[in-house]
């Protein structure tokens, strides 16, 4: 049976869980909420970034992405942030989503599934 470690978990998730050598991260989402969806996805992003260094791997090997938007009209805007981050390299398999998320001001919600 394979081990699981939990990275900087809370009462209720842990931000990011190793197991079978897959790394998975909570949903993220921004914490300056006063960001418009490029700037929240930007935020994002980066704390993608650090969750998966913590756990010893890195953007290229993403291997599934889901995204949640407030408001799907959002999309290109998210995109935008999304390109740049990716730079049209190694992408992975992704859904893109309308959802009611938990406080009115989340704009994006993003989790990945990245190789070790």
């Amino acid at each position: 049976m394979s081990s699981v470690t939990r990275h900087e978990p809370s009462a209720v998730y842990s931000k990011a869980t190793e197991a079978g050598g897959l790394v998975f991260t909570a949903g993220i989402v921004a914490a300056k909420l006063d960001a418009d969806v490029k700037g929240q996805t930007e935020e994002i992003l980066a704390e993608i970034d650090r969750l998966l260094a913590l756990c010893g791997t890195d953007r290229s090997k993403i291997a599934s992405a889901t995204i949640w938007l407030s408001d799907i009209r959002a999309r290109d805007a998210m995109n935008t942030a999304w390109n740049a981050w990716t730079g049209g390299k190694n992408l992975p398999a992704r859904a893109c989503v309308e959802a009611k998320l938990a406080d009115p001001r989340m704009l994006v919600e993003i989790g990945v599934v990245a190789a070790k």
